[in-house]
Parts: C-alpha cells; sequence; structure tokens
C-alpha cells in the first residue's frame, strides 16, 4: 500500500482529497501546519509528499527545503492560488535564482581563467626575455603572484554579479504562463512593422529585431564603438612612442668622430672598419657649415650648411618614412646638381627652390619631414642641405670625413668592439652607443598596448556572439515558425546575419563619429605640440584593421546560430506550435 503524506490547512480540500485516494487504495497521513507536518514526517516514511504552499505557521517550500534535506521522496505542491503571480516561485527567489546561476559558472570560469591568464603571462615572459631582450633579458619566465590571482578571481567573480542584476530583474517580471508558452514578449505591440521595401524581408527582419530592443541595440553598438575608440586612441600612444623613442636603420652602434667635428677623418677608414669582423655597416658624414648662400625665397638666411651622405644612407631614408611628398630622391644620387632640404615651420624652401652656395647653384629634389641631428627634430631656423658624397667633394674639395658611424652584429663580441676602437688610436673619439640601440622598451610597450587591444577586441566579440546566440534562444519559436511557412535556413541565416550587422555597423558609424576627433585631439596635444614636424592625417591603416574586426566579429557571431537554424526539424516547430 502507498502512503501519502498530506499537508495542507483546507479543511475542504483536506476532506475531498482525501476521501478520494482513501478509495483508490492509498494511506494517508494528515498535517495542518508546518510544526505538526515536520513531526509526523520524522516518525513516518513516505512514497508521495502533497504540499500546500501557504500554511499558517510557515511556507511549504520551507518545508519542502527542509524534507529534502534528508529524503529524495516526491513532492507534489497544491495551492488554491488563482493569480498567474502566485504560482512557483517568488520575483526574489527567481532573482536569487538567476544570481545564483551567474555565479555557479565561476566554479569553471574562474579556474579556468586564471590557468589561461597564467599560461599567457609565462608566455608574454618568454617573448620578453628570449625575444625583446635588453633590459627584459633576466626576467623570469615562470613565476606566479598570488595577488594577481586572487584579485582576477575576485574581479571575474563581482563582474558575473553585477552583470546578472538586470537579467535577474528582468527574468522576475515575466508572467508564469508567458514563461511557460516561450513566448515573453510576444504580448508587447512592436512600435513598427520591418519595411521589406528596398530589401529582402529576411534583411528587413533582421534589422527590425536589432532596432526594436532599445536597451540591447545600445550595448551591443557600444560594445564596437568602446573597442573602436579605444584602438584609434593607443593606435596614438603607439605613435607617440615612436617619436620618443625612434627606430631608424641608420642608428649607429659606434661612434668615430674628429674632436671639433671637421673633416680629418681619413676617408679609407670607411673601407677598413667596413671588412672587420662584427661589422655589419660603415659610413661618413662629411660637413661643410655657414656657406654664404643666396636663395629664390623670401628669409633672413644668408649661408646654408651642407652634409653628405652615401648611397646607403640616402637608400634609408625612404624606409625610415622620412621624405615629404613630392621628393624626388634619385634626383640627388652621383655628383648631380640636386640636393634635400630638411623641413622646418621657419625655413620657407620646397621642393624645385633654387639656391646659390658659393659659385655652385643646386636645385631642391627633397624635403625631409624632420632634422635627423637634433632630438627635437627641428632647424631652429637653420638652413640645412644633404647631398651625395659626390656632389659635396665637387662643391667643398673635401673628401674626408667628420664622423664614421658603425653599425655591429648582435653577435659582435668585446674583442671586436676593441679592435675598431684602437683604429682611433688617440687620434678621434670614440664613442659606443649600442646601450643607446636598445629598442627593448618599445616592443615591450608595444606588446602591452596591442595585447591590451586584443583581450578588449576578444571580448567584444564573445559578447556578441553571446549576445546572438541568446536573441536567437529567445525567439527560438518565433523562427520554427517561420521555419513552416516557408522560410529555409538560408533565410534564417540572413536575418540574424542582418540583426548582427545593424550593431556591428551601428557600432562603427558611432566608434569612428567619437574616436576619430579624439584621435585627433590626442595627436596633436601629446605629438605635434613636441614634434611639428609630424602632423595627423585620417589613419587608413587603423579603419581598415577596423573594418576588418568589424566584419569578423560578424561573421562568427553569425555562424552557430544559423547552424543550430538550418537543423531545426519543420515537423517538430509544427508538433510544438
Amino acid at each position: 500500500m502507498k502512503r501519502i503524506f498530506f499537508v495542507e490547512d483546507d479543511l475542504s480540500l483536506i476532506g475531498g482529497l482525501s476521501f478520494a485516494l482513501r478509495k483508490q487504495g492509498y494511506e494517508i497521513d494528515i498535517a495542518r501546519t508546518s510544526m505538526e507536518a515536520e513531526s509526523l514526517w520524522q516518525n513516518g516514511i513516505y512514497d508521495l509528499v502533497i504540499l500546500d504552499v501557504s500554511l499558517p505557521d510557515g511556507s511549504g517550500y520551507d518545508l519542502c527545503r527542509k524534507i529534502r534535506e534528508t529524503s529524495r521522496v516526491p513532492v507534489m505542491f497544491l495551492t488554491a492560488a488563482d493569480e498567474e503571480t502566485d504560482i512557483g516561485m517568488s520575483k526574489q527567489q527567481v532573482v536569487r535564482f538567476v544570481r545564483l546561476e551567474a555565479l555557479n559558472w565561476c566554479k569553471t570560469a574562474v579556474p579556468i581563467g586564471v590557468l589561461l591568464v597564467t599560461c599567457l603571462a609565462w608566455g608574454l615572459n618568454a617573448v620578453l626575455r628570449y625575444l625583446v631582450g635588453g633590459e627584459f633579458s633576466e626576467i623570469p619566465v615562470f613565476g606566479v603572484s598570488a595577488v594577481g590571482i586572487f584579485s582576477g578571481a575576485v574581479l571575474g567573480v563581482l563582474t558575473v554579479w553585477i552583470a546578472a542584476q538586470s537579467p535577474a530583474k528582468r527574468a522576475a517580471r515575466v508572467s508564469p504562463i508567458a514563461a511557460v508558452s516561450g513566448n515573453a514578449a510576444d504580448g508587447k505591440r512592436k512600435p513598427h512593422r520591418a519595411k521589406a521595401r528596398f530589401s529582402k524581408v529576411e534583411s528587413s527582419l533582421g534589422v527590425s529585431h536589432a532596432v526594436s530592443a532599445k536597451k540591447n541595440l545600445f550595448l551591443m553598438s557600444g560594445s564596437f564603438a568602446l573597442s573602436i575608440i579605444l584602438f584609434l586612441c593607443f593606435s596614438v600612444l603607439v605613435e607617440l612612442l615612436g617619436c620618443l623613442l625612434p627606430t631608424s636603420l641608420s642608428a649607429p652602434n659606434l661612434t668615430i668622430a674628429s674632436s671639433d667635428y671637421s673633416n680629418t677623418v681619413n676617408h679609407t677608414l670607411v673601407d677598413t672598419i667596413s671588412g672587420m669582423e662584427g661589422v655589419t655597416h660603415a659610413y661618413g658624414r662629411m660637413y661643410a657649415e655657414n656657406i654664404p648662400a643666396a636663395f629664390d625665397v623670401d628669409t633672413e638666411q644668408t649661408t646654408a650648411d651642407l652634409i653628405s651622405y652615401d648611397e646607403l644612407q640616402l637608400g634609408w631614408l625612404p624606409d625610415n618614412d622620412m621624405l615629404r611628398k613630392g621628393s624626388d630622391l634619385a634626383k640627388v644620387y652621383g655628383d648631380s646638381g640636386y640636393v634635400l632640404a630638411i623641413w622646418d615651420q621657419d625655413v620657407p624652401l620646397d621642393v624645385g627652390d633654387k639656391i646659390r652656395l658659393g659659385s655652385s647653384e643646386v636645385e631642391i629634389a627633397g624635403m625631409l619631414k624632420y632634422s635627423p641631428f637634433s632630438n627635437s627634430g627641428q632647424t631652429d631656423g637653420e638652413i640645412i642641405l644633404i647631398s651625395s658624397e659626390e656632389t659635396f667633394t665637387r662643391m667643398t674639395g673635401v673628401q674626408d670625413y667628420a664622423i664614421i658611424d658603425i653599425q655591429v652584429a648582435k653577435s659582435a663580441s668585446d674583442q671586436d668592439v676593441a679592435a675598431i676602437r684602437g683604429l682611433a688610436d688617440g687620434r678621434y673619439e670614440f664613442t659606443d652607443r649600442r646601450d643607446e640601440g636598445d629598442r627593448s622598451t618599445y616592443w615591450a610597450f608595444s606588446l602591452f598596448i596591442y595585447g591590451f587591444l586584443a583581450v578588449i577586441a576578444l571580448i567584444t566579440v564573445l559578447n556578441i556572439v553571446n549576445s546572438i546566440s541568446m536573441s536567437v534562444s529567445a525567439r527560438m519559436k518565433q523562427y520554427g515558425a517561420m521555419r513552416a511557412v516557408g522560410m529555409d535556413g538560408r533565410q534564417l541565416a540572413g536575418m540574424i546575419a542582418a540583426e548582427a550587422a545593424t550593431y556591428a555597423f551601428s557600432g562603427c558609424i558611432i566608434g569612428c563619429a567619437a574616436g576619430l576627433p579624439l584621435s585627433r585631439l590626442l595627436y596633436d596635444k601629446l605629438i605635434t605640440s613636441h614634434f611639428p614636424y609630424h602632423t595627423w592625417s585620417l589613419p587608413v591603416p587603423a579603419l581598415c584593421i577596423i573594418l576588418l574586426f568589424v566584419l569578423g566579429a560578424t561573421v562568427a557571431s553569425v555562424y552557430a546560430p544559423s547552424k543550430r537554424m538550418r537543423r531545426m526539424a519543420i515537423t517538430e516547430t509544427i508538433n510544438e506550435l
């Protein structure tokens, strides 16, 4: 015989239900209060428990919780409530349930996140130590920061808890009937219909889905826009770093110079040094200062400085992006009548201007963006011209150098450097600049900036993928109905793609509209104000990267939901409807 434990305070229900159950052969124990029920439960063994939700001294839910502590007996709830909101969980219970469900993911996500971040940190340490080198050559590869792991875990849990607040409150407002039917939003009147006059029906429906949920549209577009703004602004910081720590192909490791920078260093020394062990390049420069000059343009200057470049140094100019637009470097090579001039805001010279230097006349074939001979990149109003070695010797009669710059291989030993130093032999000044050429700080900072941007971009992509997936899940019956009336999988995929593209396009417009002016403002304040030869221009490469990112995020967010739509069986959909 089956034993049933019946907890109910309504005498009419007790009488009718107990009569019907006993007539069917069941043995019934009845309790009318929580206290009485707890006493009977401890003294009996039952096959089924029927509980009233509302009891005089407590709740049937609380009594069920106590029963579950010691037994897995089936429990059936019985209530006389006639309102939808009285059925099932209370709003507070729904909020707590959603919060706990979200936090439950942290049990898996936090350990995985800690493991991934630790491995990533080890990888970055290895890159800094073995690839960047320099001041990072002694950094430990494998290390664990307990404070960092704890802080990251706490931050992750707090983020999840905060993110769960809005969905929890929204879930608590859903009607139980609507939740069971799966059409929580069907009762809301749409503010407008999807217009398919200028596009396909599926595209119009996708756009309509995106714009109908204003809050979701704001959050999704904002994610894209924030990533774009950060990318444009951080790109300015990378360029600022390049100005502060310039990377030049002509940067020397060693220097041999005359004591007064006169042209007294034997020019044959360059060939001697070029053939030595560990040397990759050796090149010299000749100087002629305060040459009497006459200009076609109106300027107060009456003299000019002339500096020689060999073919190697001239060839590095376009590689270092030092030539202004309109320059023709080919004219400068060999014994020609052409020179390069250094641009300065106080120098009115430009390409095509002619200058008379002593008894010779030269024409400007190109302009350098800034001066490679000063830390500020400016000439302070002085006119500095650069010519080939052949042109310099013809005009001045000088062929010895004032300075010789030397680049050595990373494998060059101290003995190799000592041999080069020995060539100075006390006649010239020798300077070891190998430490000045250390680019480790530049690469480390660049790695940090672009790594940060990569993390932001990844978060944005994961966010839109998750949001699109949840949006599809919420409208599963709607999509199923569309399949039932004739829409194929490709059309449904097009509708999802249109929804994702709407988020991406709006975020791209907002991000560029806000990011480009902010990028220009930062550029003017941080770079142009200190390095006038650098002026802001439309960051075309950055915009191309942004476009590729937006397209990639859209495709990634559409793939999984579209695959699920194509697998949806029409017969199952019709049966559910």
